[in-house]
């Protein structure tokens, strides 16, 4: 074997590991952490090893049986999803893909294992932080379980606090000198066609995602083309064959282009130099409308860090990074369990026997995003309350999404609906634009032949872990199956014909040109993505299924009240929705208190007025200063417009009988009429009367309990007033006969008598 700096600290890993039964372990790219120590380990007992990446597993697999001398399938072996070569006599497994967590549910104790080692940590996937968290419970039971959690870059006392304070070796030396140089301007092409140039062996570039890739092979083959070099792509995508193929050793020159699936763990053979374009894609889960997104983002320093070293893992090696030296990155990627769907997770929890609300978790999930778990698993039929039923069991079992697991279920294995969920598990979508159909995926399976044979591969190992029927799906059972893996993905057009949508989560969204399901009122949005504009105000539904009125059962009926702006009234809808998605709806007549709150509220912001306001004024007067609010409510029961509404109304014969005995609304006088009692806002009360109606009163008149004196506006014989006054008997003896010259000359067919 070549020797590697690990090597050295192997002796003193194997005593830490002995004695305290945890290890941290952080080593640089290329130190050989994962193939010299899991081997080191077997020595006490067989060993698995959590490896992020399918292409890892079966990689590390291979070479530690070259290193070795072990046969492939016997002493070291591998499984990952929908593959697996091992046997009895297994000394090192590499596993991927929830296989820990699997096993783990079916034996909690994980018997079969003397030592499980997480590798590349620091990527935080939700496999590693799930298998952390399961098989830290395991060790607390068994005594002689060990844990070693490997990075080249993560916080190892963090981890190292986890596990109970476990001790922390790092191996921080690079086996081969790195040159990295800093070159935005060149772009893929130019930076590949420089490490050509400047650089003997492979060159390896990462790019954000496989439609990136696609496109930079394009640009850069007649660069590899004129250095006699052959360009490769390895991408999630691909199957295990592509993907293996490119990792094969080969004498002619290449340049890989890949995702961050070779950012970790792999040794690309020969390779050195590096171009990184510092992006790769993040997947995002928006809870709130059950939306999926895949975004390009910067890279972390972590990775960047990573990339670098794929460059230095056999020889010296050079790395050109497509962005500005000052440029800053964030220290580490956010773990996988704060941005995704956790009901896998959830459901995983669930199966192993405990509660994901109490879990001791690395890091604790968001509380929101284990309930919005929990109600999709409910709406999948996958949990009650809290608790796993039949049938989440029996998706539990299934080792794809319980979306896709429930659509397999429901259409008991059929071939269609088998390979439906291979495609969208491996995210090998395909745009259906051509074809006006009812069913994306209907589009897609039809045209079968078009698929890549890994995808049927899958389909027929998905099929086969259902006891399914043996004829095939007709189209309408097909949207059906479909449609109990996406219940909370209903939508609604907005008008017939029209891409624009409403989601059961309320939230819009349009049809795009991808989709051929350009009918139907009603469609799940089997595949959704967060908008691209500014405002992200509509999410895109890039495939779709038409789904049929009579399977939606109302989520919720309500009885709706708006008021009616051209008759002032109020008018009742009662609709049928299925989550936001109105289902039907139909006009009943209003609830009275529901009708009685609206008119209130709208008629004392609106219609509150004059007379309104003197009522109110009286009822303060009067001791009784009641609630407006709700006694313009109770005025409006029984109500339907606003014309209708009565303040007095509302009131009881016993404060309608104080009313009128503490604040009356009208002051008699002696002639035998009366004049209106105007009640103002800082209390006063004022009487317009006729100067000669007052004629034989002396004294002030008074109101109320308080026997509040009238503020008398005395009026000339045309209406107007002449004089203000409280005190009647002042105005008689001092100011009246200057007021009686005035008017015996302007009035004189009216009598003014001296002494009134």
């Amino acid at each position: 074997m070549i020797p590697l700096p690990i090597d050295a600290l192997v002796p003193d890993i194997l005593a830490l590991i002995r004695e305290r039964r945890a290890l941290v372990l952080t080593a640089a790219p290329g130190a050989g952490k994962t193939t010299r120590v899991p081997p080191a380990l077997a020595a006490d007992g067989p060993v698995i090893v959590l490896q992020p990446r399918r292409v890892a597993a079966r990689s590390i697999a291979r070479r530690i049986a070259a290193e070795r001398g072990w046969t492939l399938g016997r002493e070291v072996g591998w499984h990952v999803r929908f593959e697996q070569q091992f046997g009895p006599d297994t000394r090192v497994l590499l596993a991927t893909e929830g296989i820990l967590t699997a096993r783990l549910q079916q034996d909690p104790l994980l018997s079969g294992f003397r030592s499980v080692i997480l590798d590349e940590f620091h990527e935080r996937s939700i496999h590693a932080d799930l298998g952390l968290a399961l098989v830290r419970q395991a060790w607390l039971a068994r005594d002689d379980l060990r844990i070693v959690v490997m990075s080249a870059t993560m916080d190892a006392d963090a981890v190292a606090g986890y596990l109970d304070g476990c001790p922390v070796i790092a191996v921080a030396s690079r086996p081969h000198p790195l040159e990295i140089d800093y070159t935005p301007q060149l772009g893929v092409a130019g930076g590949v066609e420089r490490a050509l140039a400047r650089t003997d062996g492979h060159v390896l570039g990462f790019l954000a995602g496989a439609a990136e890739i696609r496109r930079a092979a394009a640009e850069v083959a007649p660069i590899a083309a004129a250095y006699s070099a052959d360009v490769v792509t390895l991408h999630g995508g691909l199957s295990a064959d592509e993907q293996d193929e490119a990792l094969k050793e080969v004498a002619r020159r290449r340049v890989i282009l890949a995702t961050n699936i070779a950012e970790t763990s792999l040794t690309v053979p020969g390779v050195r130099a590096v171009v990184d374009t510092g992006l790769h894609k993040v997947a995002r889960y928006d809870p709130a409308r059950a939306i999926d997104s895949l975004e390009v983002e910067r890279i972390p320093q972590d990775s960047a860090d990573q990339r670098a070293g794929r460059a230095g893992r056999v020889a010296a090696g050079a790395v050109w990074r497509l962005w500005r030296a000052a440029d800053r990155l964030r220290p580490s990627a956010q773990a996988e369990i704060h941005r995704i769907d956790l009901a896998a997770v959830v459901l995983a929890v669930l199966s192993w026997g405990g509660d994901p609300y109490n879990l001791v978790w690395f890091e604790p999930p968001a509380r929101y995003s284990l309930d919005a778990a929990f109600e999709l698993l409910r709406g999948l039929g996958a949990v009650s309350g809290t608790r796993i039923t039949a049938m989440g069991a029996s998706m539990q079992r299934l080792p794809i999404h319980p979306r896709l697991g429930r659509i397999l279920l429901a259409a008991e294995g059929a071939g269609e609906a088998a390979l439906a969920c291979a495609v969208l598990s491996e995210r090998h979508y395909a745009s259906a634009a051509s074809h006006r159909t009812s069913n994306d995926l209907q589009t897609i399976v039809d045209n079968r032949a078009a698929l890549p044979a890994h995808i049927t591969r899958v389909a027929r190992q998905l099929s086969s872990l259902v006891a399914g029927r043996p004829s095939s799906l007709d189209e309408r059972s097909f949207r059906r199956a479909l449609f109990a893996g996406y219940p909370d993905r209903l939508a609604r057009r907005r008008a017939a014909g029209s891409p624009k949508a409403l989601l059961a989560s309320g939230h819009g969204a349009y049809v795009g040109p991808e989709s051929g399901v350009r009918d139907g009122e009603f469609l799940i949005a089997i595949d959704v993505t967060a908008s691209q504009t500014a405002d992200g105000s509509e999410a895109r539904i890039r495939m779709a299924a038409i789904v049929d009125r009579e399977w939606l059962k109302p989520t919720d009926v309500r009885l709706e009240h708006v008021f009616d702006e051209g008759s002032a009234t109020v008018r009742a809808t009662e609709r049928e929705y299925y989550g936001a998605v109105v289902l039907s709806e139909r006009i009943v007549p209003p609830a009275e208190d529901a009708a009685a709150s609206l008119l209130a509220d709208i008629y004392v912001q609106r219609r509150l007025g004059a007379d309104d306001q003197q009522l109110l004024r009286r009822l303060r007067f009067a001791g009784l200063d009641l609630d407006v609010p709700g006694l313009v409510r109770a005025a409006a029961y029984g109500k339907r417009s606003l014309d209708d509404i009565q303040i007095a109304d509302a009131l009881t014969w016993e404060q309608r009988s104080q009313l009128e005995r503490e604040a009356p609304a009208r002051l008699p006088l002696p002639s035998g009429r009366s004049a209106p009692l105007e009640y103002r806002e800082d209390g006063s009360v004022v009487a317009p009367v006729k100067l000669q109606e007052m004629f034989g009163v002396l004294e002030t008149p008074r109101i109320g309990g308080r026997h509040e004196p009238v503020l008398l506006a005395l009026l000339a014989p045309n209406g107007r007033p002449v004089q203000l006054t409280r005190d009647l008997r002042s105005f008689w003896e001092r100011t009246y006969p200057e007021v009686r010259k005035e008017l015996r000359g302007r009035y004189p067919k009216h009598k003014w008598p001296e002494k009134p």
